[in-house]
């Protein structure tokens, strides 16, 4: 990503990164955990509070290895897809931009697919939600408390400072650097050409050398397709029994369920 993008993503963040941390603490009260908790495993608490507005959160390999994640709403249910084709440092990014998408942006959002994290949209939907997702899985205090850590230990090398920080908090490097630029821990005169273009292959062999995890770098392709047939099937014959819905409609849900995801990972 090239300065004059993230110039622009800065300037919306210096603009509305008070409403966005309302939202966050809304965030946290929906959720019922303390403000200063970590967010371990953002999946295991989002997926309640996403299923109670009536969205299903599943994971799939989609086949376009371009796209984040996807949110669906059909027949009365919503899915938000995440991709497990890409990296893992991709994938709290995007559940936590579809998360700011179905939670504080109802109206806008009813179906949309969202491209990988290091393309900023530009528009402010997409800022907003980006910036909502930088500032949840990667919190301003903690935040501030580990970048100085690392650069302590880093010889003043920001490239390594930023390298750590994607693998402790499992966010995308151009988030990180972004991050950093937000809180103001560096400046724009460190971001140098070398600093903003990086390999995938590059960030992997600099990670082994600092004895990092580079496993954030791969893709798990988790495949949610037979626990999420299994889950309609199962409350639907509730749903079924307790008269709110009718066989024809349950056969309709389940059989809309599974040609999406088949069309996502690409087999029709």
């Amino acid at each position: 990503m090239d300065i004059g993008r993230i110039k622009r993503i800065i300037d919306y963040s210096n603009n509305n990164k008070a409403d966005i941390a309302s939202d966050i603490q809304r965030f946290y009260a929906i959720c019922d955990i303390d403000r200063n908790s970590d967010l371990l495993n953002l999946l295991q608490i989002a997926r309640r509070i996403l299923f109670e507005k009536g969205f299903l959160v599943f994971e799939l390999p989609f086949a376009d290895d371009e796209i984040g994640a996807m949110c669906y709403r059909g027949d009365g249910v919503g899915y938000v897809v995440l991709n497990t084709s890409l990296p893992v440092i991709n994938y709290n990014f995007a559940l936590a931009h579809e998360i700011y998408h179905v939670l504080f942006q109802q109206d806008h959002h009813v179906t949309k697919i969202e491209f990988a994290t290091e393309n900023y949209y530009e528009h402010d939907e997409e800022y907003a939600a980006n910036l909502f997702a930088g500032m949840l899985i990667m919190p301003e205090n903690s935040f501030i408390r580990m970048f100085y850590k690392y650069k302590a230990e880093s010889q003043d090398s920001i490239r390594d400072v930023f390298i750590k920080l994607m693998a402790y908090y499992k966010a995308p490097y151009t988030a990180v650097v972004i991050r950093s630029i937000e809180l103001e821990l560096c400046g724009w005169k460190q971001l140098s050409k070398g600093i903003l273009d990086h390999s995938k292959d590059q960030l992997r062999d600099r990670m082994f050398e600092l004895w990092l995890d580079a496993s954030v770098l791969d893709a798990s392709f988790r495949d949610d397709t037979r626990r999420m047939e299994m889950m309609l099937k199962e409350y639907g014959q509730t749903y079924i029994k307790e008269g709110f819905l009718s066989d024809r409609v349950l056969n309709s849900v389940i059989s809309n369920f599974l040609t999406l995801s088949s069309k996502i990972k690409g087999e029709i």
